[in-house]
């Protein structure tokens, strides 16, 4: 019998330790049946060889917003202007291109005030090039976003006696006027009026999407945050994802965590649910681990606090230059306790959206009652970003088991910005990197798009070197090593999902998923200046430079 495939190339980095490195691995269907002298006088329908390539496991983005993203392709690109003026150019221009649909909204994405001296803009000057045309730019960090009156008076927020929803707030200046800034679940307000999305735009912004992927050498992703709260789409997202896989328009493997606020109440026999009968999840008892090797269910997502970039993570000393603003929780910490724990003993890991250190003592205070009461999951719990994260913290999270996802590709773009928010006394808890791996604790990477790119070469040389684009160095002491970086996205990634069995490393019986470098990312010079040569996702090319102008 003939393999489907055999893949060569100078150097196949497995990082498994019991063969870590190859030259030449073979594939039937979409499994990696043998290395090297296992494959000596097998015969194979189709053989790839990247010569002086490097072939590693495919890379995992574990923790990203693959939809927000894909939809926001379509938008407004605000991430480049500098300075308002050119906000308000882009805004001008799009109300034109938009003259002949008087309905149709302006859309933009990846605002950053730190682009423009600090400063947001000014709703009179978008009243005017807008008019009663709605308009929605998400603030970079997805945690806030700009509007106009015409969408503050469809949403509601203009009548007397308004009040900001749980978790939420329209940002009002001294006079008690709107200013356009909508922070956290005050989105939703927005949301409500443009959801949800038909499954079918939600397929197309999927394909954009992992198809871009297929070209950064993902093979899979962990979308943080599906059906339901401010971050999802439609409250039958996860169709979208099954008709994307069914069409072959998926070119990722997409492991999904529902928004807590798509679980609801569930009863069950009383031996159930780790004997109390009841617990919070989907239809049917449907849990974490449900679906196939395309599409399967995660972690449940949790938003404890905010942005650090929005100075609404919650933390315990004020942010610098914002006197009195420590952030603040997004919820009651009782009515996260009731409906975490009901949660979690329904079967549900717990994904928890904590960046501030205030908001990780809460996380930490969950998930550590959450496992001394009913045990520990096959899939760690999480704590997202983990932001500001103190050192007794990280103790902390390394006695419990936790994995976290601090996205190192922050360090480049808004490393300034972050440590000028809480100042040198703090700068060192950001994001951290050598202390997490010391302690114990899964380091999974992840990008967070489209808060930050997805060029995950890029975040795994920033975890290396930690230099910021203004050149500075973000806390030298939390650097990793080249192959530690490597196994962010790779085996401590599939370890954070729960996922080991079937990726990460590269052994007999796990997916072939392939991610193939120009050179090694073990000794490049730097790893983001490495090719992408090609992607194999189950053993098809998903992605191939080769051959490309």
């Amino acid at each position: 019998m003939k393999l489907d495939l055999i893949v060569r190339a100078r150097q196949i980095l497995t990082l498994d330790p019991a063969n870590p490195v190859a030259t030449s691995v073979g594939v039937i269907g979409d499994r990696i049946v043998g290395f090297d002298a296992e494959l000596d006088g097998c015969e194979a329908v189709r053989v790839e060889d990247f010569g002086d390539a490097t072939v590693t496991p495919g890379l995992i983005d574990a923790h990203c917003h693959t939809a927000w993203w894909g939809l926001g392709l379509a938008a407004i690109d605000l991430s480049k202007a500098r300075g308002l003026d050119e906000i308000y150019a882009l805004v001008e221009a799009e109300v034109e291109r938009l003259a002949d649909d008087p309905h149709a909204w302006v859309h933009g994405t990846g605002f950053n005030q730190a682009h423009h001296g600090g400063a947001f803009p000014d709703i009179a000057r978008l009243d005017e090039l807008t008019g009663d045309r709605p308009l929605y730019l998400r603030h970079t960090s997805g945690h806030a976003s700009i509007t106009n009156t015409a969408t503050l008076r469809l949403v509601g927020a203009l009548e007397p006696g308004f009040e900001n929803p749980t978790g939420g707030v329209v940002v009002r200046d001294a006079a008690g006027a709107p200013t356009g800034l909508v922070e956290e679940a005050a989105q939703g307000l927005v949301q409500a009026l443009l959801l949800p999305y038909a499954t079918d735009r939600l397929v197309e912004a999927l394909e954009a999407a992992t198809s871009r992927y297929a070209e950064q050498g993902i093979t899979s992703f962990s979308e943080a945050g599906v059906g339901g709260g401010w971050i999802g789409h439609s409250p039958v997202e996860v169709a979208a994802y099954q008709a994307a896989a069914e069409r072959g328009r998926l070119h990722a493997r997409a492991q999904l965590m529902p928004a807590l606020d798509a679980l609801h109440p569930l009863r069950a026999h009383a031996a159930d649910f780790a004997g109390e009968g009841s617990g919070s999840g989907l239809d049917l008892g449907i849990r974490y681990g449900f679906g196939d090797d395309l599409v399967r269910f995660g972690h449940v997502k949790v938003f404890l606090d905010g942005s650090l970039l929005g100075a609404t993570a919650a933390v315990t000393e004020d942010y610098c230059g914002h006197s009195h603003n420590t952030g603040y929780l997004l919820d009651d910490p009782a009515v996260y306790r009731d409906r975490v724990l009901g949660a979690y003993r329904a079967g549900w890991p717990l994904a928890l959206h904590a960046i501030g250190d205030a908001a990780i003592d809460l996380a930490l205070d969950l998930i550590e009652e959450a496992q001394s009461r009913y045990g520990r999951l096959a899939a760690p719990c999480r704590i997202e970003h983990f932001g500001i994260a103190r050192p007794d913290q990280v103790s902390r999270a390394g006695a419990l088991g936790l994995a976290v996802t601090p996205q190192a590709g922050f360090i480049g773009p808004i490393g300034d910005q972050m440590a000028q928010m809480v100042g040198p006394e703090r700068a060192d808890w950001l994001y951290r990197g050598r202390s997490v791996i010391d302690a114990g604790i899964v380091l999974a990477g992840s990008s967070d798009l489209p808060v930050a790119d997805n060029n995950l070469r890029r975040g795994m040389q920033a975890a290396v070197d930690r230099v910021t684009d203004s050149g500075a160095v973000l806390t030298a002491s939390e650097a990793i090593t080249r192959e530690e970086a490597l196994r962010t996205h790779t085996e401590w990634a599939a370890r954070a999902t729960g996922q080991l069995a079937d990726k990460g490393t590269l052994e007999r019986g796990k997916l072939a998923d392939f991610t193939v470098f120009s050179a090694s990312p073990l000794d490049a010079p730097s790893i983001a200046e490495l090719d992408i040569v090609a992607t194999v996702l189950g053993g098809n090319l998903s992605y191939d430079a080769r051959g490309r102008d």
